[in-house]
């Protein structure tokens, strides 16, 4: 099922959003100010590319840092790309088809949302 979910997901979304976020990290990664916000980018563009068989959990680590780079992401842009990505998963979910694939867009949502001090893993 993994590996099915993530082809048909590459073809029909992944392939589109991985581009999208990954041309979003290398505008963000212009200026130095940017370059940490275009990493996160770059960490949601390789987790839309393959999202089956991975999860997004904490990292313990984090510190003021991260908190202050997690609201400056939340309040620019963050707060859009996971509505889009929370409506999406809604609507796929509609159809018993979609299930999977709104369970990954929720998924998503949740690393748009607050992505310092998250790390993707395999399951």
């Amino acid at each position: 099922m993994r590996t099915l979910g993530n082809i048909l997901w590459f073809v029909l979304a992944g392939v589109w959003l991985a581009l999208g976020y990954a041309l979003a990290g290398l505008v963000l990664c212009i200026t130095i100010i940017g370059i940490p916000f275009g990493i996160q980018a770059f960490k949601l563009a390789g987790f839309a590319l393959w999202p089956f068989g991975r999860e997004v959990v904490r990292r313990p680590e984090g510190g003021c840092l991260e908190v202050g780079f997690n609201i400056v992401w939340l309040v620019l842009f963050g707060w859009e790309i996971f509505l889009v990505h929370l409506v999406t998963g809604a609507v796929l979910c509609i159809t018993i088809i979609g299930i999977p694939f709104g369970i990954q867009a929720f998924k998503l949502s949740v690393l748009a949302l607050w992505p310092f001090g998250r790390e993707v893993i395999e399951v």
